[in-house]
């Protein structure tokens, strides 16, 4: 078993409670799908979305939502997490993002070009070489529809830096090798004291750039924490009024190109372009 594998084997509970601990993440993410989504139904493909948070929550909003996720411990954790929220989902697939399956299991249809949207919300995290990134991103263009929106999840460069600022600052001296592999390349290989194994924290201006070259048109780019990463404590702590206008500051502040290596996440908003009509 590969060590991202293992690791959300282990696990897939915390991931499943990280995004209530991370509410400002997940309430932005959910923003823009909301604002940029075509009006359900639609088929998406939810590649690496582990147990399933962003399923649930689009299946429930009427959408057709087929999951993939490479830990077999994280997807027994969506169906759970369903069935108690009364959600049917299709029957999800342990599978990679780097091959995905030719042709949908319950229909038998071929899933190139079948889905109107593909969420590509955590693989990108764990592929360090970037031709296996681009791999993932060019399968996830393989199964949109022309015209389909990808929606991509991307770890900025400096974020591990704020969480070890927080945290356990003497890393960088304990460190210093990995340290400034980390800064200068964005690679953390897997270690015996990895809690994040095989990771890759990729720089801000590197994302467009390799959207592009799988074919994509981006639409947006947006810093999920907004104004508020790595001290959101308090603010994801508030209920009511007050927690839905700091949703649509981090929302607004986080179209901000200034402050997108402020941001933990950055999540690129994407199209498949439409061929132009054949001309007889």
């Amino acid at each position: 078993m590969n060590p991202v594998e293992a690791h959300y084997d282990r696990n897939a509970e915390r991931e499943w409670e990280r995004l209530e601990r991370h509410r400002t993440e997940f309430a932005v993410t959910c923003r823009v799908l909301s604002e940029i989504l075509p009006s359900p139904p639609g088929k998406i493909l939810d590649i690496g979305g582990g147990p399933g948070r962003y399923t649930i929550y689009l299946t429930q909003q009427g959408y057709h939502v087929q999951l993939i996720d490479v830990s077999r411990r994280c997807l027994d954790v969506a169906i759970d997490k369903s069935v108690a929220e009364g959600v049917y989902l299709p029957t999800p697939i342990q599978g990679n993002a780097l091959s995905l399956p030719d042709r949908e299991p319950d229909a038998h249809e071929d899933y190139a070009g079948l889905f109107d949207a593909v969420l590509l919300m955590g693989p990108l995290y764990h592929l360090l070489d970037e031709a296996d990134r681009l791999t993932a991103i060019t399968e996830a263009y393989r199964v949109l529809r022309p015209g389909g929106l990808i929606f991509a999840a991307f770890l900025t460069r400096f974020a591990p830096l704020r969480d070890i600022a927080i945290h356990s600052p003497a890393w960088i001296r304990d460190y210093p090798d990995r340290f400034i592999q980390l800064l200068e390349t964005g690679h953390n290989p897997a270690h015996e004291d990895s809690t994040f194994p095989e990771s890759y924290f990729a720089h801000p201006d590197e994302i467009e750039p390799l959207m592009a070259r799988a074919g994509f048109r981006m639409d947006l780019l947006q810093g999920c924490e907004g104004l508020v990463a790595g001290h959101e404590d308090l603010v994801n702590s508030i209920d009511g009024e007050l927690w839905s206008e700091w949703v649509e500051v981090n929302y607004r502040v986080g179209r901000e190109p200034s402050m997108r290596g402020a941001s933990d996440h950055l999540l690129y908003v994407g199209s498949k372009p439409v061929p132009p009509p054949h001309e007889e």
